[in-house]
């Protein structure tokens, strides 16, 4: 047999947060260096290989559906893997989905986001009930009886796997459903329809899409006598019967095969308004707003991911009698996608940090910059991570990787909570709603007269300042250069100058960095990809 040779090792037993460079420095930078212990730790059990092998078998045995038993009863069931339930039960160990409310402190959201970016290189389904379950806690607090009720499960760090009623379980997760069939993200056009009943409310209609039906309750819109409104649906009925929540088929998705996404019919299911009925999309839009910010951090936690296999392959890999990581074009190429990868994390944790304030300022910017944020971060994830698989070969095309598993996860956080054309629209409206807007990015853009921003941010700013600025076809552009300038402006102030110098010369003055590896004359390349190199 022949001899195997000039294979890199696989990427595991490694600590996902001290051997992360750019992740030590966000941490420390945006308020949340009193937890580097706890996420030491977690990234040192992310880093193992049994819990790398975990996320492999998640995805090899994706959850199946149970609608009846051998009887014919209905039961609506979800099964998973062990897999999963070890992940979750990791992930809820380290407070992944509730702590910045449950132990709210100066930087709580930062250390979060820190947790959520290195579990999501590790399997990234369970971000899915994760950030839903983070999300829900604003809007449950809108009906004081809800949060009493359901706040102290939501807030235990025990996972519990079993389908029963909540007040029996020792934990408890919340999911969402919102689009219908005939509408996707047009919600003003649902049909599902509530009908007071009980001292609640009965719920009667479908769901197109909703994720991770195995949750003990979710966020409902659905049109009540005043209009469309925000209701709680749990699994289970207060008298401990098995809610009228039909689960018609899992979704066949291109991605995300570890979690769970289902259609549903609701049969006069019982639920509890959230908030003033007539209100239901002002009253879990918060929940959006953090559902949005985990979008921006799974798709900087995949390309993180992807960079980082690519940077491991080719120091290991040796080409043409030089380790590919020292071949000129691939040094740039290399460099090019650490460039993508940390300026997606600079922005990721700033706008984590602006979660963690309260003041005026950070409230417009996260108004602002959380659409615009998702919008660019995870179209940017979709090329990243196509072409760090390219770095290792047809190694990287078989399932046997990590690398396809990453490319079709790419997708989703794009799509999920409003596709790039709403996020673009959603940040027009911002801008021209939100009182202060201009001043707070005029503040965040402001690096001096530095002359490698300040000519792209002059243009910016006339385009802002221009009648045509509401043009919604041209949306997506300006958005696009409201968060390649604050990209810019962050890794100016607070990245080494190879690293600012070269995002700026290939994003601000060439364009946005289309293809990867034509980063141009004069850059450190070498080292970009030292600093983005995984430290084992």
């Amino acid at each position: 047999m022949f001899e195997v040779q000039n294979q890199p090792p696989p990427l595991e037993g490694y600590n996902l947060f001290t051997g992360d460079l750019v992740l030590r420095e966000a941490v420390a930078r945006e308020g949340a260096d009193w937890g580097q212990g706890r996420l030491t730790s977690l990234g040192g059990e992310l880093g193992l290989p049994e819990t790398i092998a975990l996320g492999f078998a998640a995805n090899r045995f994706p959850p199946q559906l149970k609608a009846f038993d051998r009887f014919g009863h209905r039961l609506d069931e979800v099964e998973f893997h062990p897999a999963w339930h070890a992940l979750m039960t990791l992930a809820l160990k380290g407070g992944l989905h509730s702590s910045p409310w449950a132990d709210p402190k100066p930087g709580a959201h930062v250390l979060r986001a820190a947790g959520c970016y290195m579990l999501g290189q590790i399997e990234s389904g369970v971000l899915c009930p994760l950030a839903m379950t983070y999300g829900s806690v604003p809007t449950l607090r809108q009906n004081r009886a809800v949060a009493k009720e359901w706040l102290p499960r939501i807030f235990s760090h025990y996972y519990d796997p079993h389908f029963r009623p909540a007040r029996e379980k020792t934990s408890a997760l919340v999911g969402m459903g919102m689009t219908e069939n005939q509408g996707g993200s047009d919600l003003r056009t649902n049909v599902t329809r509530a009908e007071p009943a009980d001292g609640g409310f009965r719920l009667f209609g479908h769901k197109w899409f909703m994720s991770a039906p195995m949750c003990d309750a979710f966020l409902i819109l659905a049109n009540a006598p005043k209009g469309l409104s925000c209701f709680l649906m749990p699994r289970w009925t207060p008298d401990g019967e098995r809610n009228a929540v039909n689960i018609n088929r899992l979704k066949d998705k291109l991605g995300n095969k570890s979690n769970a996404s289902s259609e549903v019919e609701f049969d006069g299911a019982y639920a509890e308004l959230i908030g003033e009925e007539g209100r239901g999309i002002p009253t879990i839009i918060e929940m959006g707003n953090y559902t949005r910010l985990d979008c921006a951090i799974g798709s900087s936690s995949l390309m993180r991911q992807a960079v980082a296999q690519a940077v491991h392959h080719a120091m290991h890999r040796t080409a043409f009698q030089k380790k590919l990581v020292d071949q000129p074009l691939m040094t740039n190429v290399l460099a090019d996608l650490a460039l993508e990868a940390e300026a997606a994390a600079v922005l990721t944790f700033r706008l984590a940090r602006a979660y963690d304030e309260s003041d005026q300022a950070a409230q417009v910017f996260r108004r602002v910059m959380t659409p615009a944020a998702k919008f660019w971060i995870c179209k940017r994830a979709l090329t990243v991570t196509g072409e760090a698989m390219e770095v290792l070969g047809g190694s990287g095309y078989i399932e046997e990787s990590i690398m396809p598993r990453l490319y079709r996860e790419a997708p989703v956080n794009s799509i999920w909570e409003g596709s790039g054309n709403v996020m673009c629209l959603d940040v027009l409206r911002a801008l021209d709603r939100t009182p202060g807007a201009a001043e707070v990015l005029a503040a965040e853009f402001d690096v001096g007269d530095e002359p490698r921003v300040q000519p792209f941010l002059d243009r910016l700013a006339e385009r802002l300042a221009a009648p045509d600025r509401r043009d919604e076809a041209q949306a997506r552009a300006l958005v696009r250069d409201l968060v390649l300038a604050l990209q810019a402006a962050l890794l100016v102030r607070h990245a080494p100058p190879e690293v600012a110098d070269a995002f700026c010369a290939s994003r601000l003055e060439q364009g946005s960095g289309a293809v990867f590896g034509t980063l141009p004359r004069g850059v450190d390349a070498a080292a970009i990809v030292a600093r983005a190199a995984p430290l084992q």
